[in-house]
């Protein structure tokens, strides 16, 4: 079924490999500084997804929007009815550790979540989904090639960003998680249902527990750090 209702494109215009980010605009910039030829295949409700050569090897970006339910949609359409193999997802997190300076890469090899969406999979309340090995392995290696800092470990996708409650913080800490993102858990659970590979790498814009900030002109070198990893896997 392509195009489906989300995604204009068809079938033959998406890549096996697919990088996504939440802003659409984002993928409009890495697919135009780092993919040779872009083609834009998708811009159905302003979400843009492009297909480019990287290396020799066609890969796509597309941005998925903000939130499980979100990228749930997008990640499920690309795996089930684009036939897309691999999709490696990159953003911004939330650090929770007070150790974890900003512009850290997280590579996240799991992720907990409070949201619901697993239910339709028939996963129990507080399944962890984790990220494809193989896929966690390479992105370690290729930061530690290029020289990036970074930590692997699991990390809290949140259905809330703001939480007026003030009861997840300390959740997330007694839990041992990295960071807080609020995608990551919807991604490996459609990679899990659908055969799929996934990956999520994240760089810290901000730590919670600091209060600690990534200045906006380091955004930039974060973002760069991140696409480096994303494309060398």
């Amino acid at each position: 079924m392509t195009p489906t209702p989300h995604i204009g494109a068809q079938k033959d215009q998406v890549a096996k490999k697919v990088l996504m980010a939440g802003d659409p605009l984002r993928a409009k910039f890495v697919a135009e500084n780092w993919l040779k030829n872009p083609v834009l295949y998708n811009e159905v409700r302003g979400m843009l997804g492009y297909t480019g050569e990287y290396n020799g090897q066609m890969v796509s970006v597309q941005g998925h929007g903000m939130g499980i339910p979100s990228i749930g949609i997008y990640s499920y359409e690309l795996f089930t009815f684009y036939d897309v193999d691999v999709i490696i997802r990159f953003g911004t997190c939330g650090a929770m550790d007070p150790n974890i300076k900003v512009g850290t890469i997280i590579i996240a090899d799991s992720a907990t979540t409070d949201s619901n969406y697993g239910y339709q999979f028939n996963l129990p309340e507080g399944y962890k989904a984790t990220a494809s090995p193989e896929l966690v392995e390479k992105a370690e290696q290729v930061a530690k090639e290029l020289g990036y800092d970074y930590i692997k470990g699991c990390v809290f996708s949140s259905d809330v960003f703001y939480d007026e409650s003030g009861k997840q913080k300390a959740m997330w800490v007694n839990d041992g998680v990295l960071a807080v993102e609020m995608e990551a858990h919807a991604l490996y659970t459609n990679a899990f249902a659908k055969g799929k590979k996934a990956l999520t790498i994240l760089t810290v814009s901000d730590n919670l527990t600091t209060g600690e900030e990534m200045p906006s002109e380091q955004r930039q070198l974060g973002l760069k750090r991140m696409i480096d990893v994303a494309l060398g896997i």
